[in-house]
């Protein structure tokens, strides 16, 4: 179920460090999108309504408005090469995936092409958090398979200096 307005995620605590205040902002951000692409698919829209929307959420303050923005207009703005590039990972078609589950994709697809700053594992880790808080009982598991398939095909070079794959290799 998707938050709404009466029902705002834990508050980030006032003493956590910079870093840590930066994390949830974006975390939050990364909820409003998915709100934001999940609304679109139910019910289509376009980005600039959506945003608008959104902002209005009593914690849209809390999260970094200006890449909730980039995820929301990136997502719809990209769909159809998102999808292209998930596609070919899924076992059934994505139009057939749990819309939250989907959107999820979407999200971390668009991160992984389009914000290579931040490392493959986080964006995984923030998807299956999404999908553990929103999605199915196991959204979390086929989430995680599909973007894992997704980092190994978008962002090859990072996995192969990643220390996990470099132990499990030699």
């Amino acid at each position: 179920m998707m938050p709404t307005e009466s029902t705002p995620p834990v508050k980030p605590e006032q003493d956590q460090p910079a870093r840590k205040s930066y994390k949830n902002r974006r975390r939050l951000s990364r909820e409003l999108a998915l709100q934001g692409i999940y609304q679109w698919q139910i019910a289509g829209g376009n980005a600039r309504d959506i945003d608008i929307q959104m902002q209005r959420v009593n914690f849209y303050g809390k999260a970094d408005g200006s890449y909730f923005t980039d995820l929301l207009q990136g997502v719809l703005e990209h769909a159809t090469d998102l999808q292209a590039h998930i596609q070919p990972h899924l076992d059934r078609q994505l139009a057939e995936l749990s819309p939250v589950e989907a959107a999820i994709l979407l999200i971390g697809c668009y991160e992984m092409i389009h914000h290579p700053e931040i490392p493959y594992r986080a964006i995984i880790n923030e998807a299956i958090e999404l999908a553990k808080t929103y999605g199915g009982t196991d959204g979390h598991k086929y989430v995680n398979g599909v973007l894992d398939k997704l980092a190994a095909r978008l962002r090859p070079a990072e996995l192969q200096h990643s220390p996990s794959r470099n132990r499990n290799s030699g």
